[in-house]
């Protein structure tokens, strides 16, 4: 298996995970959106209630009140450019 095909494997195994943790098991809650965060990004987890509410707000990009895989994918997408330093104006979105 290459590399980049075992990466989108773990990048679906994530969401699924925590997807599995409350009702739809193809959609993050607010709440598991904060423990991805928490977990897969320590530096960036929110430290307050309003920083979860912003988060979650930036990740629902059709604002249906959950984060579909879609919109889990952008997140990380943008995150990677950031990361690699070749984030684009649209990136900072």
């Amino acid at each position: 298996m290459s590399q980049l095909l075992a990466t989108m494997l773990s990048l679906m195994d994530i969401f699924d995970r925590y997807a599995a943790n409350e009702g739809d098991k193809d959609t993050l809650s607010k709440s598991e959106v904060a423990q991805l965060l928490k977990n897969e990004f320590p530096e960036l987890e929110p430290k307050s209630k309003a920083q979860v509410e912003e988060m979650f707000k930036r990740l629902d990009l059709n604002g249906d009140s959950v984060v579909d895989f879609p919109e889990f994918m952008g997140i990380v997408a943008i995150m990677t450019c950031m990361l690699h330093g070749r984030c684009t104006k649209k990136c900072d979105g």
